[in-house]
Formats: C-alpha cells, structure tokens, sequence
C-alpha cells in the first residue's frame, strides 16, 4: 500500500511538472509575439492582454517552484518543509493578476479617451493563435484542478484567458469590417473584468489559508460531529483546523473519553475518519470525563 501511495504521488509530480513546463513555454513564446505584434499594429487589446499573458507566465513560474518546494523535507528548523510556501505563492499570485488588472484599465481608459486606429484583421489573427494555446494550457490542469490551490489558480488562469482571446478575435473581426476602434479598449476593460472574476475565489482562499483559517470546503461542525460519532468518544473541544499547504490539511483537538484503555483504538478511528474528511495530520490529546468536569469547576 505505502509503496502505491508513493508511485501515485511520484506520477501526480511528474504529470503536474510536465504541465507546467509545457505551459510556461508555450505562453512564454505567445507574449513575445503578441506584444510585439500588439506594439506594432496600435491595438491596446493585444498589449493588454499579452501583458495579462505575461502575469500568468510568472504565476506558472512561481506556481511550479511552490510546487516542487512543496516536496522538500522537513528540518529541524523547518518542521513542516516548505510546504507553506504553497499558500504564499497563490497570494502572490492573485497579487500579480490584480495589479496586471489595474494596468489594463488604466491603459483602456486612457484609449477610450483618445481612441486609436487599430488593425482589426491582425488582431483577430494573433487572438485566434491565443485561443488554441490558452486553452491547451487550461486542459493541462484541468484533471488536478481540484486538488490544489495553485494547480486551480493556473487553470482559471489560462481558461479565463482563452475567453477573453475569443473575445479579443471577435472585435477584430468587428474592427476590420466597421473601424469602429474605440471596441479595442473596451474589450481591454472586459478582459479587466473577467480577471478580477476568476482572481477573486483565489484571494479570498488565499488570504484565509495565509491567516491559517478553515480551508474552503470544509465545515468545522461536520468534522466536530464525525469525531463524537466515534465509538467510545464522549465529546471533544478545543478544535482548530488550517492549511499545512494547498494540498494538506491539518487538525488539534482535545478528545474526550471514559475509557483510557481503547484510547489507541479511538485514536485509530478517528485518524481514519478524518482522512475521509481530507485531513491527513492530526495531532489528539485525550480526557476523561473526569478531567473535563474538573476544568470546569475552576474555570467556573
């Protein structure tokens, strides 16, 4: 068992680093030539969203390095490794894309404003190109994107992305038939809007997981309850549950009991629960009934 534990996440690693290496390359070599076609066709469509392409090669990047951080040992300084460093660069992460954000609607603003004479037909043309790689790239996380926090942030990325190149061909194509320019920044303002949309769950789970709060998703009564649902457990307080990484899960509870000689088999049980709940550390102190009473009567 432990050895198939071991294959599957060995396999989970190289799967996930192959895709982020594939995607890094492929967005890296698309900016390039977005930019420098956006820079000389005029169309602030294409720079701004060459630029957001470019926040989301960096966030790849951070991504794969949190990534493989996650996987070194711990130390005697480090007890948990690095494995935090998965938190942090999700925040990081939905930093980038908000301050890309700001950047594309001070430069759509500032179009719309004095509207500039773009080439629709080139536009459409690079846009399209983005379409195929972005959604490429998405497909790439899409099967893992449950099971991590940046593996998730990556996929919004690049599908969100993919929608807004759709987005960017058909004002090319509208541009190119009506010259109707002021449709570029607009676009550039939507594309604006559509990250903020897919960065904002990002944020939020990433500024709780930072402050060590209850991961999404789970519910801190349902855990309470499947502890006392185990046999021989009279109660448990004390609880606390937070993010060890993006990955893993953590639990602290004071578990109350009658009987001192089943604590390693109530221990067991409730370890075995919990990891159907997706915590896979836990650390138990146990108590009679006894000790409870008397703690409360100093306490009262």
């Amino acid at each position: 068992m432990g050895h198939n534990h071991e294959h599957t996440h060995t396999h989970e690693f190289k799967s996930l680093n192959r895709a982020f290496t594939a995607g890094i390359a492929l967005n890296v070599a698309f900016v390039v030539v977005e930019f420098a076609v956006g820079f000389a066709s005029g169309s602030v469509g294409l720079i701004s969203d060459a630029g957001h392409n470019l926040s989301d090669v960096a966030s790849l990047a951070l991504a794969m390095i949190a990534f493989r951080l996650a996987r070194v040992h711990a130390s005697t300084r480090y007890t948990y490794g690095f494995k935090k460093s998965t938190v942090l660069v999700s925040l990081l992460n939905a930093i980038i894309l908000l301050i890309a954000v700001g950047m594309i609607i001070a430069e759509s603003i500032g179009k719309i404003i004095r509207p500039e004479e773009v080439e629709g037909g080139v536009i459409a043309w690079v846009a399209a190109v983005g379409v195929v790689i972005n959604a490429f790239t998405a497909w790439l996380f899409m099967r893992d994107r449950e099971k991590d926090l940046n593996v998730r942030g990556a996929y919004l990325h690049m599908a969100a992305d993919a929608l807004v190149s759709v987005g960017v061909v058909i004002s090319g194509i509208v541009i190119a038939h009506t010259q109707w320019y002021v449709l570029d920044p607009i676009i550039g303002l939507i594309i604006a809007a559509v990250i903020i949309h897919a960065t904002w769950s990002l944020l939020s789970d990433s500024i709780r997981l930072s402050l060590d709060g209850v991961p999404s998703g789970v519910i801190i009564s349902d855990i309470e309850s499947a502890i006392k649902s185990v046999e021989g457990v009279d109660g448990c307080h004390h609880l606390h549950i937070w993010a060890i990484s993006t990955t893993e899960t953590a639990l602290t509870s004071h578990v109350v009991i009658s009987d001192t000689a089943q604590m390693e088999t109530i221990k067991r049980k409730i370890k075995d629960v919990l990891r159907t709940k997706s915590i896979t550390h836990a650390t138990l102190e146990f108590e009679t009934t006894e000790c409870t009473e008397t703690d409360d009567a100093v306490i009262q």
